[in-house]
């Protein structure tokens, strides 16, 4: 059987990964760089999602207008975002373009001018960005709830920055994070589609071999020490309570990784599950509740989220407390760890289908981990996983001392109520 990926690396560390995907017309390219939130001090927060912006705003070869046109005038999409690991820019063309997109998106990554004049523009964009957040209760719960899990480190303050660490970014400060961290050794190039694997390894070598190389980006690892329940309360008038209840969770690579994921896709991750069948269908208490999975380096979080009328959300937090607990004390049945593992593998499936997932797939585990999985690999993997793995993930995450829960609304007159339901003093 032919290799399913195509692996090279150059000899200043640009790492390339590609998988050929023939019955496609269409082309999917990734430059990542190895750089994110989490590598960011309380001072300059915010640079590494402010950078990405910028690097659409022009470079030696190509103005704004034209990185634009390049793409779209081909019939394609370009787009870029910043997580707490990684930073990407992407494009989806048609095949036959990819000498041209590969030329953009290397030059936006290593010949940006950062125009001051843009600069200052995209500073304001950014500013208002961060103030339509907090205007967004079911997003900012995140946010606090971060704020609970992390404290006082770089994964429990937003990636988008605050006011007061972005409005301080300076062109000086650009330059000298573009020239410590988008280096070789932390630029991977990934690809998925219609491709020729003889043509894109030269396209990517005659943009990138050039680079000098340098050392492997680092953070410093997240610090846990939590011991007891906490809870943080935004008090807004609001027309329904806004909720997010999490633990700490597993890292990414940890032996009960897949474990994990079944217990989320039992609990929250569809229709079918515990949690929206208890409290939205029988009982009405939410219509937006379930869960979800952040997975990082060294650390994690297993989340819960819901929207609930107000006046129910000492009863909504009980019965989320009691699914919890029911999957450490009784093993899910035969048919729910069933079709969940079919849930599993049908999105997996699904979404690798897509170049552009595809190439998302393959682009963020050889960035982060310097390997890359195939779908035959998570199969087994997961069929490996037995019903008491589930109970033993559900055990060890669902500690009732790590508890940690976010509210936004008017619950101000039942707080206490809420935190003697949780057992905070």
């Amino acid at each position: 059987m032919a290799e399913l990926y195509k692996k090279i690396t150059l000899d200043n560390g640009v790492r390339i990964i590609a998988h050929h995907m023939s019955a496609k017309q269409s082309l999917a390219l990734g430059v990542w760089i190895k750089i994110g939130g989490r590598y960011e001090s309380s001072k300059n927060k915010g640079i590494s999602h402010f950078m990405e912006h910028l690097l659409f705003k022009g470079t030696k070869k190509y103005s704004c207008r034209k990185i634009k046109e390049s793409i779209e005038g081909i019939g394609g999409v370009l787009n870029g975002f910043t997580s707490e690991e990684l930073t990407c820019y992407l494009v989806k063309v048609p095949n036959q373009y990819l000498e041209n997109s590969l030329d953009v998106l290397s030059d936006m990554v290593i010949n940006p001018t950062l125009p001051a004049g843009e600069l200052e523009k995209e500073k304001t964009v950014i500013l208002e960005e961060i103030k339509m957040y907090k205007d967004l209760p079911q997003s900012y719960v995140y946010e606090l709830l971060d704020e609970l899990l992390w404290p006082n480190q770089p994964l429990g303050s937003p990636i988008i920055g605050t006011e007061e660490s972005v409005s301080k970014i300076t062109r000086v400060d650009l330059d000298l994070f573009k020239s410590r961290f988008y280096t070789p050794s932390n630029i991977i190039v990934s690809a998925a589609g219609n491709l020729d694997y003889e043509r894109l390894f030269k396209a990517v070598t005659k943009l990138f071999s050039s680079l000098k190389k340098t050392n492997v980006n680092t953070f410093s690892p997240a610090k846990v020490k939590q011991n007891i329940p906490q809870m943080k309360v935004l008090r807004k008038d609001t027309e329904q309570t806004h909720l997010a209840l999490g633990f700490h969770g597993l890292e990414r690579e940890h032996p009960l990784k897949h474990a994990l994921g079944i217990l989320h896709i039992v609990l929250g991750a569809n229709m079918s599950s515990r949690l929206f069948n208890e409290l939205r269908e029988k009982r009405g208490l939410a219509y937006e509740i379930g869960s979800g999975v952040k997975r990082f380096q060294d650390t994690g979080a297993f989340i819960v989220h819901a929207g609930i009328d107000n006046r129910k959300v000492v009863e909504t937090i009980k019965l989320i407390s009691k699914e919890l607990k029911k999957t450490k004390d009784v093993l899910i049945t035969k048919d729910e760890f069933k079709r969940a593992k079919e849930f599993y593998f049908g999105q997996l499936m699904l979404s690798l289908e897509d170049s552009l997932d595809h190439m998302l797939w393959i682009g963020e585990t050889t960035s982060v981990l310097n390997k890359t999985y195939s779908l035959e690999d998570i199969i087994n993997e997961v069929n490996s996983v037995q019903r008491e793995d589930v109970r033993r993930v559900a055990r060890l995450v669902f500690k009732e001392d790590k508890l940690n829960l976010s509210l936004i609304g008017p619950v101000e007159p039942i707080e206490g109520k809420i935190r003697k339901e949780i057992g905070v003093e």
